[in-house]
């Protein structure tokens, strides 16, 4: 059950666990709690926007790491556990995705 406060065109103000002087309950299933707690974008397609600064910042460590810049062992214990996680994940889409196999030859 959530406790809410309301604007003067009825819209909701605030929610929240814990009483308000002057509020109405609502249940956590009604339309109105849904529709407040519902997070829309700032800007369409963000989510998307950072999957790809996520690769890129992935092919950045890759390629510190391999110039010796860095070694994956100077990454927290947590980081390098998520990227392992991901190159093991970018590894088996890759595979999955490669049909024909590494044959360079020409058909």
């Amino acid at each position: 059950m959530f406790h809410v406060s309301r604007n003067a065109d009825g819209s909701l103000q605030s929610v929240s666990r814990q009483p308000q002087l002057g509020g109405d309950t609502l249940d956590e299933n009604d339309p109105e709690i849904q529709q407040f707690f519902l997070i829309t974008p700032i800007e369409p397609g963000f989510d998307a926007v950072d999957a790809g600064f996520v690769r890129v910042l992935e092919d950045l460590i890759d390629a510190l790491i391999m110039k010796n810049v860095i070694h994956q062992t100077d990454l927290p214990a947590a980081a390098q556990r998520k990227l392992m996680v991901r190159k093991g994940l970018r590894n088996r889409i890759h595979g999955a995705l490669n049909l024909l196999g590494n044959d360079d030859r020409i058909l």
